[in-house]
């Protein structure tokens, strides 16, 4: 069996507010394996559960802010997230002021390595979802993708984004092969001179060398589809085309 095709729900956000259940159920009628969470537009875990075992979808993982792991709200994002069956609670943005130089991000990866011991002695793994200026050179010449996976630890998910990091220049390609068995779960994403110009397959991203670091080095459990332009079509309709082209590599 190959690496299973999950949809991030992000790529469908207008369509995932109005109906959330039947987006669930419309994704797993495309044949995606499983789904990554943006939020839950205020339905309950066992009701989204519910929609997942009915539409014969796996939960992923979800993108969940900092600000739920709060003291005040750490109990029930556990209890949530204990529900819905989701262990990959990867944090999808940090502050700019908290990774902007390499004191700063250093020490936000102190902070993000007594969170990834408390969520793992409860049975969960967290980690870190790259966005372009990630991968900007801070003072040391290291990024903060860098200084990050370097001061946090193995079972810390390095979720890297093929369109994010080459709109900053990066090598779609290095940043995967950075942190071997870390790469639990990794975003697709087209690039063609800009997010999601071109639905999967279709752009500038070099596939083949993708699927080969994600499967040979990075450990990837999850391939996570996201797409985010919809020129001449639904997001509906793109996410299936995505879907399509990925089964048309042999994925």
């Amino acid at each position: 069996m190959g690496i299973p095709i999950a949809l991030q729900l992000y790529s469908v956000r207008d369509d995932a507010a109005k109906d959330l259940l039947g987006v669930i159920d419309a994704v797993g009628k495309m044949g995606y394996d499983g789904v990554e969470f943006a939020g839950y537009h205020g339905h309950s875990a066992e009701d989204v559960k519910a929609a997942l075992d009915a539409a014969d979808l796996k939960v992923a993982g979800t993108h969940v802010n900092l600000s739920f792991f709060t003291d005040e709200k750490f109990d029930e994002t556990i209890a949530f997230h204990t529900t819905l069956g989701c262990k990959n609670l990867v944090i999808p943005w940090i502050p700019k002021e908290k990774r902007d130089t390499d004191a700063t991000t250093t020490a936000t990866a102190a902070e993000l390595t007594i969170l990834a011991g408390r969520l793992r002695d409860l049975g969960f793994r967290t980690g870190f979802h790259v966005h372009g200026d990630d991968m900007l050179p801070l003072d040391s010449g290291k990024t903060a993708w860098q200084i990050l996976g370097e001061n946090t630890p193995d079972d810390f998910i390095m979720q890297y984004d093929t369109a994010n990091g080459m709109s900053a220049g990066a090598d779609p390609i290095e940043p995967i092969l950075a942190f071997p068995g870390r790469g639990i779960t990794e975003h697709l994403k087209e690039w063609s001179g800009e997010h999601g110009a071109a639905v999967i397959g279709e752009g500038d991203v070099p596939w083949a060398r993708v699927f080969e670091a994600c499967e040979s080095v990075a450990g990837t459990e999850w391939y996570i589809v996201e797409h985010e332009s919809y020129e001449g079509m639904t997001p509906m309709e793109s996410v299936q085309r995505c879907l399509d082209n990925l089964r048309k590599m042999g994925k």
